[in-house]
C-alpha cells in the first residue's frame, strides 16, 4: 500500500511494547500513540455499565494478561476507525471488498478464546463494556460496509467525536423514513429515464452522460431537501461536463423543452455577440421548492471543459452572494457546492490551491461540501497510471476534512452520507468530501468506445444491473414498496418528457424555418445578462475639490498612539504637502484617492493578490502596522461613518485559483470594483486558463458579464525574462467584440479615472490594466490636482509638448513614452510628436482621427516598443496605424525574441537606448 500511515503501521507486538511505554512514561511516546492508548486509564477507573461478572472484573481489575487485552481491544477501535475504510464495500463492481490483513483477528491480538470476553471500549460507545465478539461486529458494520470513513488525519478532537457520536452509535447504518427512501429511488430512477431517453431520441450526440452514477442526482436531491433544517438558503454549485443536462433538468430545474430546443439541428442561441457554448458547459439557476414547500435558490456556474477551472470560480460567487445576503460571519446561508470527476480531482493543482484558500480569512466561504464521481477511470486512463496516492481524494487531507467513500449503488447510503455531510458544514464550517464510487456505462462520450482499452470492465457492466432495479429490490424485500409501486415508478417523469419533446419537434414542423425567426425566441428560463454596447461616451469621474481632500486627508493621517514606520509617515506627510499644493501626486496615491472616492459614493472595493496589501514595490501602504505591536490600520477604511467597505487580502501564493475566485465574485457582486493584483505582470501566465476561460470569453459564451479588474506590473526596467512583461499581446490577441478593456498607462489620473470609469457605466467590462513599477517613483509621472477635478479619461494621450507641423509622429504605450519624451527634450527635437495609446482595445478610432487631422502633414508614422517584435503592441497596432495613417509604421523596438527579456542588465540598457534613438531616425 502507497503512502504508509500511522493507522497502517499495525502490528500486535508493536503495540504492545508501546503499551508498556505508555505505562512508565506517556509522555515518550509521540502524541497520536498517546491518543491510541487514551480509553485504557478510563477502562481501569471507570465503572462497568454492565453487572459485574468475574471475567468483567478481571478485566478492570487490570491483571497482567487482561491489562494487555484490554489495550489490545482500544487498539482494535482506532484500527477499524483508522483503516477501515480499506475492506469498505465501497466498489459496487466488487462483489467482496479484499480483506486487509491488519484487521484480522490475529494481527489484532486476538485469539477465538477472547471473543466472548467483555471489554471497556473507552471513546467508543460512550465507554460501554461488551465482549471483542461485539465491539469488532460493530466496528466492521460502522466501518466497513458502504461506507468507507477516513477522519482521524483531523487533528481537532471535537470534531473527530462529533462524527464518531453520529455514525457509531447506528452502525452508520442510514436511519431513513419510507418517504426518504421513495424519494431517492424516484430521483435514481428519474436520471437513468432521462439519460436513456436521450440515447434513444438523440443518437450520436454528446452529452456525457451521467449513466452508472445516477445516485448523484439523489445525493444532491438530499442536500437540498436537508438545507432549510440547516439555515442554507442557497446552493452554488460548479461541476464538470459529466452529468451536468441530467442535474440541470432533475436537480437545477432547467426545463425539458429548452434542453430540446438546444439539442435541435436548427437551435441557434440568442447571445450577446453571438457565439454561445455547448449545452453541456453553460449555467442556470432557478428556485427550488423542497418536498416541505421551502425554497432553495440553486446555481450552477458555467463551466469549459477545462474542468476543475471552475472551482475558484464558485468560491467567489458564493463569498458575494453571502456578501448580498449579509451573510459575512457565520457563512451558512449560502454553500458552495463542487461535482469533481476522479481523474481531475487529484490530477489538477487547482483543486489544491483552491482546499487551501477555504480558511483564509479573505476567500473562506464556510465550507464547500465536495461530490466526487468516481468513475474509477480517466478518459482511457485507469487510476494505477493516473496517480500516485490510494485514493483519489488524498489530496482533500491537506486541510484536515472528512472524507466519505460511497458506494455508488446504495442510493440510501448517499442520502445518509449527504445529509451528515451539510450538518457538519454547517457546524464546523469547514469542507466535506463525498467520493461516490461509480462506473461510466458508456465511454469518455456517446462516440467513444470504451472496450478498446477496457474490454473486461465493459463485459462485466454489460451484465450489471441498474441501480434503480438493485435499490427497488432491496425496498421491496425491507418491505418498503410493493412490486407494483415499482412498476409505476417511471411513468410519470417517462410522460413529462415524451410530452416535452413532441411540443418541441411540432414546434419546428410550424416554424418557418428562418433563421431571424428563430432568433426571435426568448431563452426560456434563460439566467443571461443583457447589457448595453460599449460606448467612449466620458463617465462622471471627476470628482469635487472638497471630497478629495477629505479622502486624501483621512488617507494621510496616522492615528495619535498609533507607532507608525518613521519611513511611511515621512511618505504620509510628502502625499499630503504634495496634494495641498495641488500637484506631484503620484501613481500609489491615486490609486488610494480612485478607491477612497468610490468608498465615500457607496461602492465597495476589494483588492486581492499576493502581498498587495503593502504592494510589491511598497507603494501602496493600504494597511499599516504599529511598530510596537502589528496592531493594523487601514486608512481606507476611516474616511467616513457612512463609507463602503474596502477589503484587502493578501492571497496565497496562487494566481489561478485566487485570480478565478475575484473573478467569480465580480460576476456576482458588479456593484463592487474587485481587484486582483498580480506580483508581477508576468505571473498572468499561472491564471492563463481563467483568464481565457471566464474573462475574456464568458460573456461570449455564457452571457456573464463583469468588471473583474487586473493589475499586472509591466515595464523593462533589465530585472530579466520572469519580472518585465505581462504579456500585453496575449491580451489583444484575445481582443474581439468589445469584451474586455486593455490599458497601459502613463499618468496617476488616467490610473484614477479608469478605475472609477469601471463603476460608473451603464455597462461591464473586465479591464486588464499594465501596472508600472519604476513609474512608482518616476518624478515626471505625476498628475496635478485639475487632472481629477475637471478631466476624465482619454483613450489616447495627445503630446502635451506643442508641436507644429511635425515631420514624425510616434505612438507608444506605456513606460517607454518618459524614454521617448526625455531625449526629445535633451536633443531639443522640434518636429516630432509622440502620441500615447492609454487603451489598447476598445480603440477609440474617433479620438484617433481627430488627432490624426491635427497633426495632418507628417512623413513618418512610428510604433515604438519595449517589447520585442513578436510581443508587445505592434501586430496589434501595426494594421490600426497603416488603415488610419494611410502608410506603413516604421517599427522601433526590439528585435523578436524567444524570451520575454534579456537578462543582463546591460544588454538591456544598450537595448533600450537603441530602440528609443531608432524611433526619432528610423
Amino acid at each position: 500500500m502507497k503512502n504508509l500511515t500511522f493507522a497502517n503501521r499495525w502490528n500486535a507486538d508493536l503495540i504492545d511494547r508501546f503499551y508498556e511505554n505508555w505505562l512508565r512514561q506517556p509522555e515518550s511516546l509521540e502524541p497520536d500513540w498517546r491518543a491510541f492508548f487514551e480509553g485504557f486509564e478510563l477502562g481501569q477507573t471507570k465503572t462497568p455499565s454492565a453487572p459485574a461478572t468475574s471475567t468483567t472484573t478481571a478485566a478492570v481489575a487490570g491483571s497482567p494478561v487482561d491489562s494487555i487485552l484490554q489495550a489490545r481491544v482500544i487498539g482494535a477501535i482506532f484500527a477499524y476507525r483508522g483503516i477501515g475504510h480499506t475492506q469498505a464495500h465501497i466498489n459496487p463492481l466488487e462483489a467482496n471488498p479484499p480483506a486487509n490483513p491488519r484487521l484480522s483477528l490475529e494481527r489484532l491480538g486476538f485469539t477465538a478464546a477472547d471473543l466472548d470476553k467483555p471489554f471497556f471500549t473507552g471513546n467508543y460507545l460512550q465507554g460501554e463494556t461488551i465482549t471483542v465478539r461485539e465491539i469488532l461486529r460493530r466496528l466492521h458494520e460502522t466501518y466497513c460496509g458502504p461506507v468507507g470513513i477516513e477522519y482521524l488525519h483531523i487533528q481537532d478532537t471535537k470534531r473527530r467525536r462529533w462524527l464518531q457520536a453520529r455514525l457509531e452509535p447506528t452502525c452508520a447504518k442510514p436511519n431513513l423514513t419510507r418517504a426518504e427512501k421513495l424519494r431517492a429511488l424516484g430521483k435514481v430512477a428519474d436520471a437513468e429515464i432521462f439519460e436513456r431517453f436521450l440515447h434513444d431520441r438523440y443518437r450520436g450526440n454528446k452529452r456525457f452522460s451521467l449513466e452508472g452514477a445516477e445516485t448523484l442526482i439523489a445525493g444532491l436531491d438530499a442536500l437540498l431537501e436537508r438545507c432549510p433544517a440547516t439555515g442554507v438558503e442557497e446552493i452554488v454549485m460548479g461541476m464538470a461536463h459529466r452529468g451536468r443536462l441530467n442535474v440541470l433538468i432533475n436537480i437545477v430545474g432547467k426545463s425539458y423543452e429548452f434542453l430540446f430546443r438546444e439539442f435541435s439541428e436548427n437551435y441557434l442561441p440568442d447571445t450577446t455577440h453571438g457565439d454561445g457554448d455547448v449545452k453541456y458547459h453553460l449555467g442556470y439557476e432557478s428556485d427550488h421548492a423542497t418536498s416541505g414547500g421551502q425554497m432553495v435558490h440553486v446555481a450552477l456556474a458555467a463551466n469549459p471543459s477545462h474542468l476543475e477551472a471552475v472551482n475558484p470560480i464558485v468560491q467567489g460567487k458564493a463569498r458575494a452572494r453571502q456578501r448580498r445576503r449579509q451573510d459575512n460571519v457565520l457563512r451558512k446561508k449560502v454553500v458552495p457546492v463542487l461535482i469533481h470527476g476522479d481523474a481531475a480531482f487529484i490530477g489538477q493543482g487547482i483543486v489544491a490551491e483552491v482546499f487551501n484558500l477555504s480558511q483564509l480569512k479573505g476567500y473562506r466561504t464556510g465550507g464547500t461540501v465536495h461530490f466526487v464521481i468516481n468513475n474509477q477511470i480517466g478518459f482511457t486512463t485507469e487510476p494505477s497510471d493516473a496517480r500516485s496516492s490510494r485514493y483519489c481524494t488524498d489530496i482533500a487531507k491537506m486541510v484536515e476534512v472528512p472524507i466519505f467513500h460511497v458506494n455508488g449503488d446504495d442510493p440510501a447510503a448517499m442520502v445518509m452520507v449527504t445529509q451528515l455531510a451539510l450538518d457538519y458544514r454547517q457546524a464546523f464550517g469547514d469542507d466535506v468530501v463525498i467520493d461516490m464510487l461509480c462506473y461510466r456505462r458508456r465511454g469518455h462520450n456517446e462516440g467513444d468506445e470504451p472496450a478498446f482499452t477496457q474490454p473486461t470492465l465493459y463485459r462485466q457492466l454489460a451484465e450489471h444491473p441498474q441501480i434503480s432495479h438493485t435499490f427497488a429490490q432491496r425496498l421491496i424485500k425491507d418491505g418498503d414498496l410493493t412490486e407494483a409501486e415499482a412498476s409505476s415508478l417511471r411513468g410519470d417523469f417517462q410522460k413529462s418528457l415524451d410530452e416535452a419533446f413532441l411540443r418541441i419537434r411540432k414546434e419546428e414542423e410550424t416554424q418557418s424555418g428562418s433563421v431571424n425567426e428563430t432568433r426571435k425566441r426568448k431563452l426560456q428560463g434563460s439566467t443571461a445578462i443583457f447589457q448595453p454596447p460599449y460606448s467612449f461616451e466620458p463617465a462622471p469621474t471627476p470628482v469635487p475639490r472638497e471630497a478629495l481632500e477629505q479622502v486624501a486627508k483621512a488617507l494621510t493621517t496616522i492615528p495619535e498612539n498609533f507607532n507608525a514606520d518613521p519611513k511611511i509617515r515621512r511618505q504620509f506627510e510628502q502625499k499630503w504637502s504634495n496634494f495641498l499644493k495641488g500637484e506631484g501626486i503620484d501613481w500609489g496615491f491615486a490609486e488610494s484617492l480612485a478607491f477612497g472616492t468610490l468608498l465615500l459614493e457607496g461602492t465597495p472595493v476589494r483588492l486581492s493578490g499576493q502581498d498587495c496589501e503593502r504592494g510589491t514595490f511598497s507603494h501602496r501602504h493600504a494597511v499599516l502596522y504599529d511598530s510596537t505591536n502589528r496592531t493594523p490600520y487601514v486608512p481606507l477604511m476611516n474616511i467616513a461613518p457612512t463609507q463602503e467597505r474596502f477589503c484587502v487580502h493578501n492571497s496565497s501564493l496562487s494566481e489561478a485559483a485566487v485570480l478565478g475566485f475575484d473573478a467569480g465574485y465580480a460576476i456576482d457582486y458588479p456593484e463592487m470594483l474587485c481587484l486582483w493584483e498580480a506580483q508581477f505582470g508576468d505571473f498572468a501566465n499561472g491564471a492563463q486558463v481563467i483568464i481565457d476561460q471566464f474573462i475574456t470569453s464568458s460573456e461570449s459564451k455564457w452571457q456573464r458579464t463583469s468588471s473583474i479588474t487586473l493589475l499586472l506590473p509591466h515595464g523593462y526596467e533589465g530585472q530579466g525574462p520572469e519580472h518585465s512583461s505581462a504579456r500585453v499581446e496575449r491580451f489583444l490577441q484575445a481582443c474581439a467584440e468589445n469584451n474586455i478593456q486593455v490599458c497601459n498607462l502613463t499618468t496617476p489620473a488616467q490610473f484614477f479615472h479608469v478605475l472609477r470609469r469601471q463603476m460608473k457605466r451603464s455597462f461591464r467590462k473586465p479591464l486588464i490594466i499594465m501596472s508600472p513599477k519604476s513609474l512608482l517613483r518616476n518624478k515626471d509621472c505625476v498628475s496635478t490636482e485639475p487632472d481629477f477635478t475637471q478631466r476624465h479619461f482619454q483613450e489616447i494621450l495627445d503630446d502635451p509638448v506643442p508641436v507644429e507641423r511635425p515631420q514624425r509622429l510616434i505612438f507608444c504605450s506605456g513606460k517607454v513614452y518618459y524614454d521617448l519624451a526625455k531625449v526629445r527634450r535633451e536633443n531639443n527635437i522640434k518636429n516630432t510628436a509622440i502620441l500615447r495609446m492609454e487603451q489598447f482595445y476598445p480603440l477609440n478610432a474617433e479620438l484617433l482621427q481627430n488627432l490624426l487631422k491635427k497633426y495632418q502633414g507628417f512623413r513618418t508614422v512610428v510604433w515604438c516598443q519595449e517589447e520585442p517584435r513578436n510581443m508587445g503592441g505592434w501586430t496589434f497596432m501595426a494594421p490600426i496605424l497603416e488603415q488610419y495613417c494611410g502608410m506603413k509604421p516604421v517599427y522601433a523596438g526590439r528585435k523578436a525574441s524567444a524570451s520575454p527579456a534579456a537578462g543582463s542588465v546591460n544588454v538591456h540598457i544598450i537595448e533600450q537606448d537603441s530602440l528609443v534613438e531608432h524611433a526619432f531616425n528610423a
